[in-house]
């Protein structure tokens, strides 16, 4: 059975370290929300650096997920000092399971704050996209999926919440869950 991969990637309004409140109460919620998120069911991993020992997602050793990439588009720094992003790249059983975790709870609480914390861009925040079972998606994957989205829309290869695929290509919907479930339509 395959696992659905899910790629996230948003430019912050000011760089990781800057010492101002909003960055601070990013950076801070960010473990509580990670915890909540890998205790849901059908949550199957997420990229963790297999080294923290220092700096930034560009200075650390990914393990099986790879080297830390970023899109095309994003133009701030890449030091501890300037980066300024988030990103993640997680394993679920489905893209109900997914939007369960990331529309409830914690998750759903920042979600409530974006618009604090990051730039809005015309680029996409998330995608979808399945791999084979016990296959580990990197992060240049999911770059590639991303800005395949950017360019092309929604297609059975890299996917929103809006328009969901299931593995063999046909569209889906995930009912009940996600952008049309709140009020500003947003995922």
């Amino acid at each position: 059975m395959p696992s659905l991969a899910l790629y996230t990637f948003g430019v912050l309004t000011s760089p990781l370290a800057d010492p101002a409140p909003l960055p601070r109460e990013f950076h801070d919620r960010a473990g509580a929300v990670y915890r909540t998120i890998s205790e849901h069911p059908g949550y199957l991993a997420h990229a963790v650096a297999a080294d923290s020992e220092g700096g930034t997602y560009f200075d650390v050793d990914w393990g099986a997920w790879g080297e830390f990439a970023v899109p095309a588009w994003y133009d701030k720094g890449r030091t501890a000092e300037t980066v300024a992003l988030a990103a993640s790249l997680s394993l679920w059983t489905g893209p109900r399971p997914a939007a369960e975790a990331i529309y409830t709870g914690p998750h759903r609480e920042a979600l409530n704050r974006r618009h604090d914390w990051f730039e809005r861009t015309e680029h996409p925040s998330h995608v979808f996209w399945w791999v084979p079972e016990d296959v580990t998606p990197t992060w240049q994957d999911g770059v590639a999926q991303l800005e395949r989205l950017h360019d092309d829309g929604p297609t059975p290869r890299a996917f929103t919440f809006h328009r969901v695929f299931t593995p063999d290509g046909t569209p889906s919907r995930i009912r009940g869950v996600g952008p049309t479930r709140y009020a500003d339509g947003e995922s």
